[in-house]
């Protein structure tokens, strides 16, 4: 028998592919070269840092994340930051935890080393690509949302809930999300501080308008046991938590996710309920598993539908 092979076939399907990619790769490589002022520079506890800037022509939703490179630091590295300004803001921020070579260098590239004031032009340059997606711009198409946070996966939430209190500030009327239910999971008390006046904030702004129930926080310190925090918490005014400043107590543990599920089934039947993690990959299969095992079969009753952000 005699074969023949058949001629070339292959660069039909890569030709089309191929172009799109390279278009894209065009498009970020021109989007990245478009300058980026840093507008302030905030060095907050625990070492982190947070970022202000202005891009011309940037727009942004809640919970999306931009690529950043700093060329004083390194010349081809491009790092992931999630955006934790609101839209509504005229500039956009990144909050960055000082844990490695590349954020280290940027840490003292941006002056925070140092304890004199630091002028502007001292500043690095930053290119930014970006803002890219994520499940959590969803947030405002459900009525009831779970929000889990853990450590400093709370970033993308910071953006939510700052853009919730601007909107209250506005007297936006026509907001769909009635109930938000926050949990925010941390080791130590340190990461809680660049937090918790934002939380203060909605707290005091919920109060004013009598619509205190609009926020259920609940703040797990997960490093501690509770002989801890009762000899933590003794001395201490009991009207306001000791760690946080805020009216709601700081627990301590982890959170039992199957009481939790069920009690926010039961306060809001016949409702679909929007879960939001940005966290580890065993906390994502938790609160997956839950989600499937406490929604409903039918299509009137409660649904949880789960989004996560993994790091």
């Amino acid at each position: 028998p005699q074969f023949a092979g058949n001629p070339p076939m292959t660069w039909k399907w890569i030709v089309g592919p191929m172009f799109l990619y390279l278009c894209e790769r065009l498009v970020r490589f021109w989007r990245s070269q478009q300058k980026v002022v840093i507008t302030k520079v905030v060095t907050h506890p625990f070492k982190t840092i947070e970022l202000q800037m202005k891009k011309k022509g940037f727009k942004m939703e809640v919970g999306q994340y931009i690529f950043v490179k700093c060329p004083k630091v390194s010349k081809l590295e491009w790092h992931p930051f999630t955006l934790t300004s609101a839209p509504e803001e005229d500039f956009f921020s990144i909050h960055i935890r000082i844990v490695g070579d590349w954020t280290e260098g940027l840490f003292n590239a941006c002056g925070c080393d140092k304890q004199e004031f630091q002028d502007a032009w001292k500043l690095p340059k930053i290119a930014v690509d970006g803002p890219f997606g994520t499940a959590s711009e969803d947030v405002f198409s459900y009525e009831v949302v779970m929000l889990v946070g853990a450590g400093i996966g709370v970033t993308p939430f910071a953006s939510i809930l700052k853009s919730v209190w601007y909107k209250y500030c506005n007297n936006a009327t026509n907001l769909r999300l009635k109930k938000i239910y926050f949990y925010w999971l941390c080791r130590d008390t340190h990461a809680f501080e660049w937090f918790a006046d934002l939380l203060q904030l909605l707290e005091s702004q919920m109060q004013e308008r009598n619509n205190a129930g609009f926020l259920s926080y609940n703040i797990y310190l997960t490093g501690w046991d509770e002989s801890q925090a009762n000899h933590f918490a003794v001395h201490h005014d009991e009207e306001k938590d000791v760690i946080t400043g805020l009216k709601q107590k700081t627990l301590y543990g982890r959170p039992n996710w199957d009481n939790e599920f069920k009690t926010i089934a039961s306060q809001h039947p016949n409702t679909r309920i929007g879960v939001f993690l940005c966290g580890p990959e065993a906390l994502a299969k938790t609160l997956s598993k839950q989600s499937i095992s406490n929604s409903e079969s039918g299509p009137r009753g409660v649904h949880f539908i789960f989004n996560k952000e993994n790091f």
